[in-house]
Parts: structure tokens; sequence; C-alpha cells
């Protein structure tokens, strides 16, 4: 799915932070570094969308080079840790160098926004449509027992496809069907995601082990099969131009192949929850994770906003772009939008009998 953490080294991340949240900063540099950076929110800030509004009650992000997670002093919520990879699996873990953001200018966003919508996807198979995002179709009656894992958009948006835990792949709309995941599975090994290539005449099917089977026109950058993982992967993201991709792991490492820049992670870091998606930030290079109780981690992208130290009904299954943000997606449907885009609805208050796995937006 599409998802492609601030860099606390660099002063443009800062810099950019605080435009986005039109707040009042604070730097203490050392040596050129944000060693700390205090933003205070400006009270006419809009609150995030979604259930519950969002992160309301989160007006303050403290960052002393600990990820990036919005708590308010003395709340103990949140997913606080380290902010740059000190130990990682594999590609993209141990002593490689964060990459500091260089291209991020404050205020501007290259994402367009004439329509936006969003897709949530059961475990059943069964699609919920909002906003401008069609309902083309369920794939409820073709899983038998398998579970549903993942929706992907096509380029155009009129379009989607759903991958079940197997690899068995279902087009509807423009999606072109292009072949399953037609590979022999390791005991435990099960389909984690699929992500598109640009044009939509390709995709990667990507599963819990890091094997990647590349169809159509999607070329093989690398695996992870050769590792031993600290976590299973649960989430895969391509490059904007089609020539690499990320996996993330439960553990917050991140592994990028290809053209993928590697940014930072959390690997090696105790989490509060483990972390579910990689998505890449709009408007700068970099990007975010989140993790299953909503804490965000921002690497070379500007913090948005999190739903770490507000407690959850259900845990965060899935983080999608939206607009000049974000978009979650929890379990029992509820959303929480931390972007310029309009909040269009949810499932939270009348929650689906098989919980919500995935959730995808309208480029």
């Amino acid at each position: 799915m599409k998802r492609s953490p601030i860099i606390l080294g660099s002063v443009c991340a800062g810099l950019a932070l605080s435009a986005a949240l039109g707040s009042a900063a604070t730097f203490d540099l050392d040596g050129g570094a944000i060693q700390e950076l205090t933003l205070q929110a400006s009270p006419d800030i809009p609150p995030g969308g979604g259930d519950g509004g969002g992160d309301d009650d989160c007006r303050v992000a403290q960052n002393r080079g600990d990820g990036d997670d919005c708590d308010e002093p003395g709340d103990g919520g949140g997913n606080d840790g380290g902010g740059n990879d000190t130990g990682g699996t594999g590609a993209g873990g141990g002593d490689i160098p964060v990459v500091p953001a260089t291209a991020c200018t404050p205020g501007t966003s290259t994402i367009p926004s004439l329509r936006s919508g969003y897709w949530m996807l059961g475990r059943d198979g069964r699609v919920y449509a909002f906003g401008g995002a069609a309902h083309l179709g369920d794939a409820n009656a073709f899983l038998g027992e398998r579970e549903a894992v993942d929706l992907e958009p096509t380029p155009s948006g009129n379009g989607y496809w759903i991958v079940d835990s197997a690899g068995h792949v279902f087009g509807f709309g423009d999606a072109r069907h292009l072949g399953n995941a037609n590979a022999s599975f390791a005991p435990g090994e099960r389909v984690a995601s699929l992500s598109s290539t640009p044009e939509g005449d390709g995709y990667w099917i990507f599963t819990n082990r890091g094997r990647v089977l590349a169809l159509g026109s999607a070329r093989h950058y690398g695996d992870l099969l050769a590792l031993t993982l600290n976590g299973p992967v649960l989430d895969s993201v391509p490059t904007t131009t089609g020539k690499g991709y990320y996996m993330v792991g439960s553990d917050g490492g991140v592994f990028a192949f290809g053209d993928a820049v590697f940014r930072g992670s959390m690997g090696g870091v105790k989490l509060n929850g483990p972390v579910q998606s990689l998505v890449p930030a709009p408007d700068c290079p970099g990007y975010w994770l989140v993790a299953t109780d909503g804490g965000v981690f921002a690497f070379g992208a500007p913090f948005r906003g999190s739903m770490g130290a507000v407690p959850l009904n259900q845990p965060v299954q899935g983080m999608v772009p939206y607009g000049t943000g974000y978009l979650m997606v929890a379990g029992d449907g509820g959303i929480f939008n931390f972007s310029n885009l309009p909040f269009l609805g949810s499932l939270g208050g009348n929650p689906p009998a098989n919980p919500i796995v995935a959730v995808a937006a309208l480029d």
C-alpha cells in the first residue's frame, strides 16, 4: 500500500514543522544539529478530523533526539524512542547514517486535492468507501478461509486491488489482474501487502518474511529472505519512481531497496506497540512510521500529530498519505485525520463484524 520520521539533525526539518503547525519554535542547536525542539501550537490550528477529532488534546510537541511522538509533558503516553536507527535489522539498519532532509520547503506541497476520499478493507474482504472513493466491489465471496490483508488503489483512483493472506489478487474497476503470488511459502509465511507501480501496469506482493514477488512491469530490487528479522514485515511502499521500495518490520526496522533512501528507523528501540505502517511524506524526502497505539515517528518529514497519548478502542491497523499529512485507521473502523483534507466519515460508531485491516486513499 502506498505509504512512503522529523530528523532532529536538520534545521530544515524543524522549520518545516514550525511552519506546518503555525507555531512558535525554540531550537537548541549543538554544532548545527537540533538537540531540542519545542513547539507551542497556535490556538487557531484546526484539530485533526475523525472520531474524537484526531489528536485534539495534543498541542505541544517535544523532541529530544528521541523520536517524534507528540506527547504532552508528563502524560506518559505515546511511543517515545530513538529517532535514529541504533540497531535495526538488515538493509537500512545498523550503522547506516541518517540522511538529512534537504529538499523540504516549509509551507509548500506538491499534492493535488481536486478530490478526496478513502477506502477501508475488512478482514473478510468487504470494502467501505468514503468521500470521492467509489465502491467497486468486494472480495468476500472469493476468500474462502483466507483473510484479506491489503487494498491498493490504481493510479487513476478508478479501481483497486485486494490481496489475501495467501497471495491471491482480485482486481476491481480499472485494476488489471497481473498474477498471484505463485511461490512456495515457508511455514508461518503469509502475504503482508501489495504495492503498485506508478503506471499501474505492475505490482509487488510482499510477505511477512520479506519475500518480494514482482509481477507485470514491476522489477525485483531485493528482499529479506537471507536475514533473520526481529519482527515480521507488516507494510511496504514503493518510491515515486517505481524504481525501489521500502519494507517496515513490526520492530520498527526500515529496509530500503533500489532508489529508496534510508532516513532512519525505530529498530532497537523499545516501543509501546508494534510498528504497523510506513508512509511517504508528500512534500519532504522522508517518511512517517505509525505504531498500533497511534504513536507516529517522523524521519525527514514534518510531524503532523499522533494518537499516542489517546486511549483507543482498537489498535491502529494502518496509515496512508492523505493530502499534506496522513490518515490512520483502527481495527474498529475509526479514522484519525492529520492533514489538510477533510474527514469524510468512519465506522467507529458502528464497527463491522470483521475488523478493518487496511486503509487506502485517493491520490
